[in-house]
């Protein structure tokens, strides 16, 4: 494995502190909501980057994971009565079921089948959320979600703890052996199997990770926002996550969480300048990758470190 430098170690705490102390010192609740929100985009883009940003096999449906979680944490919740904190491992468990029957047959194939089966079983999920709408509650969701935690400020601390968890899980996985063989994966996948790896294996295994820390975040965000609805596993929530993931730099893991929280922060911040808003916000991302093809947060973090070194 890997050693990770003590310098990331450091620049990690630092990063977590500040973002810790930030929304407690100024005492908005605005603040801490947006922030809350910030971090769960972070779980989500980390968790893409993982499997399609180590492997080369875009998963366009990414939001199928999330949307997995959230409605299960809705119907546990809401609807079953029970305890709100069975959701979190059972949003886990219901993304990986979702991995498995959707991956399986797909990440065998070769070409984009397993980015457009992804993106087709989220869209289908979404209509199936609408035409079941006695159970589902239609296109106004399911409402009455117990909170974890009624604190707003020990809520956004729970979930930038869960942030930081999932980073370093999935940082530890990228830099071991496992990691390892996922980029030689998206070298050169026919010498891998040639050599004797079982690429399907890996490949279906990484999507299940994947998907577990989405649906995880998926279950934090149902019950932050104490309601869910179809528009979680739409593809616009599946771009916006690759976005993130492409400006912090993919196969990072800790860029395209970065990445997330800034973005997310960006968009609130240009709420102030009305109908411009979304001009601003995409001409800024069009910059970033077409002068940054490689990313913004984790090739910067490189040049840092490599100066202080």
């Amino acid at each position: 494995m890997k050693r990770i430098a003590p310098i990331d170690i450091i620049g990690g705490i630092v990063v977590v502190a500040i973002l810790a102390a930030v929304p407690a010192i100024t005492g908005s609740n605005y603040l801490t909501g947006v922030l809350t929100v910030c971090v769960i985009y972070g779980i989500w883009a980390a968790s893409w980057d993982f499997m399609s940003g180590l492997t080369g096999r875009e998963n366009f449906g990414h939001s199928l994971f999330i949307g997995a979680g959230a409605y299960t944490a809705g119907f546990l919740s809401s609807i079953w009565a029970a305890n709100p904190w069975y959701s979190l491992p059972l949003g886990v468990i219901v993304a990986v079921v979702f991995a498995v029957l959707v991956g399986f047959p797909t990440l065998r194939l070769r070409g984009p089948y397993f980015a457009l089966a992804m993106l087709s079983t989220s869209a289908i999920l979404q209509r199936l959320c609408l035409i079941f709408w006695e159970q589902t509650g239609g296109e106004e969701g399911i409402y009455g979600l117990d909170p974890l935690i009624r604190a707003p400020l020990h809520y956004y601390w729970f979930a930038l703890g869960i942030l930081v968890v999932t980073v370093i899980i999935l940082t530890l996985l990228a830099q071991s052996h496992w990691g390892l063989l996922l980029r030689a994966i998206r070298g050169d996948e026919a010498t891998c199997q040639a050599a004797g790896i079982n690429v399907t294996f890996y490949k279906i295994v990484s999507l299940m990770i994947s998907a577990a820390f989405a649906g995880l975040g998926g279950a934090l965000y149902a019950h932050y926002q104490l309601q869910v609805s179809p528009p979680l596993f739409s593809v616009i929530v599946s771009i916006t996550v690759i976005i993130m993931v492409y400006v912090g730099g993919i196969g990072s893991i800790y860029g395209a969480a970065v990445a997330a929280i800034l973005l997310t922060l960006l968009t609130e911040m240009l709420r102030g300048f009305g109908e411009y808003r979304l001009w601003i916000y995409t001409l800024t991302l069009m910059m970033i990758l077409f002068f940054l093809p490689n990313g913004l947060i984790a090739p910067l973090w490189r040049r840092m470190t490599e100066r202080l070194r």
